[in-house]
């Protein structure tokens, strides 16, 4: 089963073009959506979600027409929005409970079972008796699985997952999510291009609402192999490399300022060959089609 998304575009009352003809096929395993904030990713997820309306285009997953048939969406949907709240006062498992409640499994045993085994799988089984408000960022994000794959959903949704979580939690969700991608559709929506470069087997990605790359992660990466250079200058040069290069991006090394260019040959002679990297990519994409973003 597979999402297809055609020709959807939304526009907010303040004028703001937040979804500009996405066109999109999302099948089964994990499907990277990478953006900057304010690209749109949210809008869209949120209009998958069956949350907003979308003002023209169609969405389809399977037989089902989301934007004509919500209830049949939220059915099969397992979601995590960016913005996830919990009852503070409540352990894991009595609000677990309440939720998978209220998505009908309301046999008693059943329930007990299914919420058992879902804070197993998220490693929340041990401090299911304690307060969620007494837990971490990335045990609030671990519970949020949890909730989302209630009732085996067959389309899940993430948003911003990783967005403030340290690397050992972030490490943590990678291998819980890796896990959960191997037979649903799983769409993965973030600004951090680890979060793709690690878990994703395709990916698109949008800015300024439009879609303006997909493929496959490595086959993107290496779009860039024999056209990458990198300087390392002084500060002070980098207006001047500005108006002569197309740098991507800039960054520090050991205090020393590195740029990164793109150009079919060598730039001078204080350049080096780079391997591509996906976030190479990523910046390079955003500088063809918004480079007032990169250079500010």
């Amino acid at each position: 089963m597979a999402l297809k998304i055609d020709n959807l575009s939304k526009k907010y009352s303040n004028g703001v073009q937040a979804l500009s003809h996405v066109t999109l096929t999302i099948s089964k395993g994990m499907f990277g959506l990478l953006g900057q904030n304010g690209a749109g990713k949210s809008t869209l997820m949120r209009t998958i979600a069956t949350l907003q309306e979308a003002d023209s285009g169609t969405v389809t997953f399977g037989n089902i027409n989301v934007l004509k048939e919500p209830t049949r969406l939220r059915e099969v949907l397992g979601y995590l929005p960016q913005e996830f709240g919990v009852y503070p006062s409540l352990t894991s498992q009595e609000l677990l409970s309440q939720i998978a409640d209220l998505k009908g499994i309301t046999h008693k045993a059943e329930r007990k079972e299914t919420v058992d085994y879902l804070l197993q799988k998220v490693n929340l089984y041990e401090v299911r008796k304690k307060k969620i408000g007494t837990y971490s960022g990335g045990m609030k994000q671990r519970f949020g699985i949890a909730q989302a794959l209630l009732g085996n959903p067959e389309l899940i949704i993430v948003d911003e997952p990783t967005a403030g979580l340290d690397p050992l939690e972030r490490n943590r969700f990678y291998n819980l999510l890796s896990e959960i991608g191997e037979n649903t559709v799983v769409i993965l929506s973030t600004h951090i291009v680890e979060d793709v470069s690690t878990l994703c087997n395709d990916m698109a990605i949008i800015g300024e609402g439009k879609v303006l790359l997909t493929g496959k992660p490595s086959e993107i990466e290496q779009s860039l192999g024999g056209k990458l250079w990198e300087a390392q200058i002084d500060r002070n040069e980098l207006s001047h490399y500005r108006e002569q290069f197309d740098i991507i991006s800039t960054r520090f090394h050991l205090g020393k300022m590195l740029v990164t260019v793109v150009s079919n040959e060598i730039p001078n002679g204080k350049f080096i060959e780079k391997s591509p990297t996906l976030e190479d990519a990523y910046f390079n994409q955003l500088f063809q089609s918004q480079p007032a973003l990169i250079h500010s």
